[in-house]
């Protein structure tokens, strides 16, 4: 997703330097789309007034940010890190406090939307942090996003509504997978169940978005599955942290898990109904 956010930025007119040490291709892209070419995370933020860091978990942004040749090696006081990763809460917190330590603020602002929103722009950015600093780069944020909000003053409060996100996002998909699953099996066509009910109260983005896909079977990631379990993880040990209960995401996170141990973890999230498909012996197809 890094790819085409940093692509958006060099339409919209920003000057950007640009490292990944893992996926040349991407960054050879951008490169040819007009951004300098940085040595490390050290050397990006050398030569930026912001960085914008967007890697799959926690302990890549510790590694990007805190690591050798991570940004704050390269930092200079006044530096702020916009984390557009989605990690846990509390590890944003303490890693936002170890940049405080140096005078480099950091806020987080994880994205909701997957690649496609990423292609097109139109990202939901939720940001945690002190609010200034939010409006300082908010039009910066808006060339990624059709919207952004600031969520808390707290570092972490940004992580924490992704992680309410992306329950709502697993147990939708789920409900939908089951929902139609039955359809299917009472002999009703799903194209003709899907037509009934997404303008009523069942219907949401989610499901204009995940159940074509599953009618056609295309199972193509726009989010993965593995990426998924990742939020998941994340917003159980949150939950279990604080006390709340966490009843419908561990269940889907059980379904995930089973579709991760049967070579579907790349799969995009929609697969799964691939876990109802399994257990009930129907497939959910357009007649």
């Amino acid at each position: 997703m890094g790819r085409p956010m940093c692509k958006n930025l060099l339409k919209a007119g920003y000057e950007v330097a640009a490292y990944d040490p893992f996926a040349a291709e991407a960054l050879d892209d951008v490169v040819s789309c007009g951004a300098v070419r940085g040595a490390s995370n050290a050397d990006v933020a050398s030569k930026s007034e912001v960085v914008i860091t967007m890697v799959p978990n926690s302990p890549h942004v510790r590694a990007a940010v805190l690591g050798e040749k991570g940004v704050l090696e390269g930092a200079k006081p006044g530096l702020t890190i916009i984390d557009m990763s989605s990690i846990a809460p509390l590890e944003s917190k303490a890693i936002a406090e170890e940049c405080a330590k140096q005078g480099v603020i950091m806020i987080d602002a994880p994205v909701s939307g997957g690649e496609p929103k990423a292609i097109d722009g139109t990202l939901s950015i939720m940001v945690g942090g002190p609010r200034e600093t939010f409006e300082k780069y908010r039009e910066m944020l808006l060339v990624m996003g059709a919207s952004a909000v600031h969520c808390g003053e707290v570092n972490g409060a940004g992580n924490t509504v992704k992680l309410a996100n992306q329950i709502v996002v697993a147990c939708n998909i789920a409900a939908c997978a089951e929902a139609y699953s039955l359809a299917t099996m009472a002999g009703v066509d799903p194209q003709k169940v899907f037509d009934a009910i997404r303008g009523g109260l069942a219907g949401s983005t989610v499901m204009d978005a995940k159940v074509p896909m599953m009618m056609d079977g295309n199972f193509k990631p726009g989010f993965r599955i593995d990426l998924h379990i990742k939020d998941l993880n994340n917003a159980l040990d949150t939950g279990h942290g604080i006390g709340a209960p966490m009843l419908l995401t561990s269940q889907v996170q059980e379904m995930m898990q089973w579709l991760h141990n049967n070579g579907c973890g790349n799969d995009d999230h929609s697969a799964i109904l691939k876990y109802y498909e399994r257990i009930s012996g129907t497939e959910v197809r357009r007649k």
